[in-house]
């Protein structure tokens, strides 16, 4: 399947929202620090409700460490600032997508380490700032996961 990957988390609902998602597309998460709440945060655990169970949770101390693990995998960031629109990509399994901090995205520097092809971003009136991150997640995984048909989905 897929790999959602959130740099440096904040918020923990929003987590616990995408450890949900996850579960329910067989998307693999990987967490990467520092986390802005612990893994036990109430907000988180009641978000996920009993689905951590359900899903594969990988958690990385470092960028470095969780671009290493991927180096020979298809990863691609998203960001506001992306200059690819999502839906114009034809996602293959195994793609990995990453996803910034709720307050501040992905630095200029971590977007621009990916090409600028591999750059998304989902489309939004000009004068939004940004979409939530659970949200945003799930736009992207299902759209990827209707274009291999839904596999193992029924």
């Amino acid at each position: 399947m897929f790999d959602v990957i959130l740099y440096q988390p904040e918020i923990p609902p929003n987590t616990g929202n995408i450890i949900r998602l996850c579960a329910n597309t067989g998307a693999r998460l990987h967490l990467v620090k520092p986390l802005g709440f612990s893994l036990e945060d109430k907000q988180l655990v009641r978000a996920g409700l009993d689905y951590h169970e359900f899903a594969s949770l990988i958690l990385y101390d470092s960028w470095t460490e969780c671009a290493d693990h991927f180096k020979d995998r298809r990863m691609f960031a998203l960001s506001t600032k992306g200059t690819q629109r999502y839906d114009l990509i034809r996602y293959a399994e195994n793609d990995a997508f990453v996803f910034g901090p709720e307050t501040r995205g992905l630095s200029a520097a971590l977007l621009e380490s990916f090409p600028k092809e591999r750059r998304i971003r989902v489309p939004m009136l000009p004068e939004s700032r940004s979409l939530n991150l659970s949200n945003t997640v799930a736009v992207l995984i299902y759209e990827a996961w209707r274009q291999v048909g839904f596999e193992k989905g029924l």
